[in-house]
């Protein structure tokens, strides 16, 4: 598809593809006012779910972007999917594409957590890691990142990571940035540390969280966003998903079978982008315990 120099574009210049649990509703937060985002949603999923609606169903959520300002959409299912990777490269053959890692079993953690605040499962983390198939696929992370480089080109592919949001969350702003191409974003000590999307807690009471969800879904495909915003800034939605149970941290021995399941896929993506992953395979909980003993006194 090639587009007209003078024709105003309709579509993003760039997509943050995930993975899942990996700072993107910040990313998100942080763009906004800066860049085109899709109307009323952070995620309009066009390419992987809604593709049967038609490419103007999805040009409909950029209509209201400013003239000449990078359009940006942040979709994280899309990392793991071929399908939606060779609909991008149809219609947008172009986009710059966003790929952000995270140590695999904390990611993995956290989409357990998300799967439990939305009530799709009632499983142990063990059961549904063991299972999960969409899990399994996103920790792919050298696979699905050479996919996305072979289709649109190196150069037009970002590789971040999890950990420097974390440490240096300002550079890490600064890289998206300039790769998207608008000046730099100073951030406030306020929301540079901020943790946006997390679930410490499951649902107080399954199925209201249930009946929540079903609401919540069909304000959202109707895109009656503004009334779904509503009942979150009127704290409904954290009513009825919040409020339960505190999750536990991750069992050593449990941690410890993950991070050798997923060891080859670390050691892959090391040797893919040139960075040292040693802290991945060593694991923050192994690292956080260390550091505890060695602050009390106990030998390390």
């Amino acid at each position: 598809m090639v587009r007209e120099e003078n024709q105003p574009r309709q579509m993003p210049n760039a997509i943050a593809v995930g993975v899942g649990r990996s700072g993107t509703t910040w990313l998100h937060e942080m763009l906004v006012g800066h860049v085109g985002l899709p109307y009323g949603v952070k995620e309009t999923d066009f390419f992987l779910r809604n593709y049967d609606k038609g490419i103007d169903w999805y040009k409909s959520f950029f209509r209201h972007c400013a003239p000449g300002q990078p359009m940006v959409e942040i979709c994280p299912t899309y990392f793991s999917s071929a399908q939606a990777r060779q609909r991008m490269k149809l219609h947008i053959p172009d986009c710059r594409i966003i790929c952000t890692f995270r140590e695999p079993v904390e990611r993995a953690y956290s989409h357990y957590k998300l799967m439990r605040h939305n009530v799709w499962t009632r499983a142990s983390f063990e059961e549904v890691v063991g299972r999960s198939h969409e899990i399994a696929e996103m920790n792919h992370y050298a696979l699905n990142l050479t996919e996305w480089q072979q289709t649109f080109e190196p150069g037009n592919v970002l590789v971040c990571l999890y950990d420097d949001l974390e440490h240096d969350p300002q550079g890490y702003l600064d890289a998206i940035c300039k790769f998207i191409g608008i000046p730099s974003l100073t951030l406030a000590r306020s929301v540079a540390s901020v943790r946006l999307n997390s679930f410490p807690k499951a649902p107080r009471n399954r199925r209201l969280a249930q009946n929540a969800r079903h609401v919540r879904d069909w304000l959202r495909r109707r895109r009656a966003y503004w009334l779904d915003r509503l009942l979150e800034r009127a704290g409904l939605w954290g009513l009825c998903f919040d409020g339960g149970e505190t999750f536990p941290p991750l069992e050593p021995q449990l941690e410890q079978r993950l991070r050798q399941r997923f060891l080859p896929e670390v050691e892959a993506l090391e040797r893919l982008i040139g960075r040292d992953l040693s802290a991945w395979k060593a694991g923050r909980g192994s690292i956080r315990r260390a550091q505890s003993d060695r602050a009390s006194g106990d030998p390390a």
